[in-house]
């Protein structure tokens, strides 16, 4: 039985990671987040509170339970945040990582972890594994850093990098999909840029990704992300389309436009051959993930 610790248990890639673990009797999966409590609390998992940037908290942790394979699925995400509280995200984003890395080594642990397409500048795509990185934003060059701690760390490894991640969950953090869906329910109108392009990915492809890589004698960087690449503006457009809503709610509009704190990149679109090959990666297109969203936001309220 392989054990798994998971760290960001109470996000949406770990709440995923959670219900896919659960149905593995294969796994002995104790999750964790900086929450004192668990969005599972009323299943028979085992969750302690755990703060990645903590040194003495996950030595103490990891040492005890002793994992085979830790799944880093906690960060601070939101791009505009980490740009105005720089502080915070170095401190999630890179100190955090650095102790994993540490103690994945202290006990031969292998580390999973997450990155993003903002360590590009969005200007050369579509982006491999081997493309040059120029993050150009404050988001982008902490997970860059993250990786450079997990590169250097003489460590059994896997970073996935990953784009515009999509899904629901309990409290979750809002995501572009559920804003989009969101909006256009309430009868308001949204702008879409046309000029932002990437691979939309339904959080249980990225989830998939991560058990895979978690048992796979594979190491190194890999591009998890969406089969289809498209902009915003055409992702709100299908979403509006099977979801049943108004779609001249919906404004075509350019990033430049835009007043957000942190600067994005254009196009981080991706290509994903070297995951499908080596840890047999399969992603939904979006019509595939959006209808599966669907089915998921049936029984569960978006509010």
């Amino acid at each position: 039985m392989k054990r798994i610790l998971v760290c960001g248990s109470n996000g949406l890639l770990g709440q995923k990671l959670a219900w896919m673990l659960a149905a593995n009797s294969e796994f002995e999966v104790l999750h964790t987040s900086h929450h004192r409590n668990f969005f599972l609390a009323h299943q028979p998992l085992d969750y302690t509170q755990l703060d990645i940037s903590n040194r003495s908290d996950v030595k103490s942790l990891v040492s005890s339970f002793r994992p085979d394979a830790i799944l880093n699925a906690a960060a601070m995400a939101d791009v505009d945040q980490c740009e105005k509280e720089r502080e915070q995200a170095w401190k999630v984003n890179v100190v955090g990582v650095e102790n994993l890395v540490e103690v994945a080594r202290r006990i031969n642990a292998k580390l999973v972890h997450i990155s993003t397409d903002y360590v590009f500048d969005g200007k050369t795509p579509p982006y491999d594994e081997q493309s040059r990185v120029n993050p150009i934003n404050y988001y982008g060059k902490t997970k860059l850093a993250g990786e450079n701690v997990v590169l250097i760390g003489d460590i059994d490894f896997a970073i996935l990098r990953t784009i515009v991640v999509y899904g629901t969950g309990v409290n979750v953090r809002n995501n572009f999909a559920l804003w989009v869906i969101r909006n256009l329910q309430e009868g308001k109108n949204i702008r879409c840029f046309d000029d932002q392009i990437s691979n939309p990915t339904h959080v249980q492809d990225l989830a998939q990704a991560m058990i895979n890589c978690a048992v796979e004698n594979r190491k190194g960087i890999y591009h998890t992300a969406g089969a289809e690449i498209v902009s915003r503006y055409d992702f709100a457009l299908r979403a509006a389309e099977i979801f049943g809503l108004d779609k001249e709610l919906i404004e075509r509009s350019k990033s430049s436009a835009s007043s957000f704190p942190a600067v994005r990149p254009l196009n981080t679109s991706f290509t994903i051959g070297k995951a499908k090959k080596e840890i047999h990666y399969h992603p939904m297109n979006v019509t595939q993930g959006l209808e599966l969203l669907k089915k998921e936001l049936q029984g569960i309220n978006l509010n």
